[in-house]
């Protein structure tokens, strides 16, 4: 689905829908970039998305449901008054949070990983002040495959190269040790997991996988908490040109009702100058009111900054 909106000032504005059952966010931004390129008669540049993804992960109607995205994140699900906050982290705050977090273990941490462990830290903080229960907390990243396969997998190849990477934490971990689990949990993704989940019985071995990750879920959220993290960071999608020069500001339109059922989940974006992150927070009403008090996010994240603020 695709809506154009054209403003008084001569601005325009084009939002998507994908269907994420066709295209995982690397994928999208390959054919958005595609399309933008085709309107400015530029087919050279355009990859043609190909559906090639089942002959290198054959599909299996025998994959259990339970081992899907959507069944690890069951036990998760809350129903509620949720919100959505951008928190932006600009380069000055990204430099500092690398400062702060460079270790022995870790010397040079990336800027999505210092995020995650600031967001991860701060959202446990407000767990533990909403309901003065110490509790554990199931951290996930998605994994973009495709370039970590042999031979690598093209960004045009539609459809969903994902894995979960999963650290199991509490709120008293220090924010350094943060960056080395999910470094660590990241890590494991690596050629030798990924080689034989190719092929007709990589099913299996996926499903494995996942299963692993389910092990750290209790039957019931009440005993543990939950963070998915979701990074578009290094998509190009400020590159993106239609013609009539490359976006100012590129964002993530937030799909929430004022009642619903929704996990705990943060979306990481570059910023227009491309060396910061805006990070888009999905938390419940309750949650969200604790965060937005933290003090420790607040010294190194803006709150709801005007886009046209993050130009320059």
């Amino acid at each position: 689905m695709i809506q154009v909106t054209t403003f008084a000032c001569g601005g325009i504005a084009i939002g998507t829908f994908l269907s994420h059952a066709i295209a995982d966010a690397p994928a999208a931004a390959t054919f958005i970039s595609s399309w933008a390129a085709l309107t400015r008669k530029c087919g050279e540049e355009a990859p043609c998305p190909n559906f090639d993804a089942s002959f290198v992960f054959p599909q299996s109607v025998a994959y259990p449901r339970e081992a899907t995205f959507l069944g690890m994140l069951k036990p998760f699900v809350k129903k509620g008054i949720w919100q959505s906050r951008r928190i932006v982290f600009d380069a000055s705050a990204i430099a500092s949070l690398k400062a702060k977090t460079a270790s022995s273990s870790v010397p040079y941490p990336t800027r999505v990983e210092v995020v995650s462990a600031l967001l991860s830290k701060c959202i446990m903080a407000a767990s533990k002040a909403k309901s003065d229960i110490q509790k554990s907390t199931l951290i996930t990243h998605a994994v973009n495959l495709r370039q970590r396969a042999r031979p690598q997998i093209p960004n045009y190849s539609m459809g969903n190269f994902l894995c979960l990477a999963a650290a199991l934490v509490t709120a008293e971990t220090r924010l350094d040790n943060l960056v080395f689990h999910l470094r660590k949990a990241i890590g494991k993704l690596d050629i030798d997991l990924i080689t034989p989940l190719q092929g007709d019985g990589g099913w299996v071995k996926y499903c494995e996988k996942m299963k692993e990750i389910c092990k750290a879920s209790p039957d019931t959220n009440d005993e543990i908490d939950f963070i998915g993290f979701s990074s578009w960071c290094n998509m190009g999608f400020y590159e993106i040109d239609f013609g009539w020069g490359k976006p100012t500001w590129v964002s993530y339109a937030p799909k929430t009702k004022s009642d619903s059922e929704m996990v705990n989940l943060i979306l990481l974006m570059d910023t227009k100058m491309g060396n910061g992150i805006e990070a888009w927070v999905y938390l419940d009403e309750q949650h969200m009111v604790k965060l937005e008090q933290n003090q420790e996010l607040l010294a190194f994240g803006i709150l709801e900054p005007s886009p046209l603020n993050l130009m320059s």
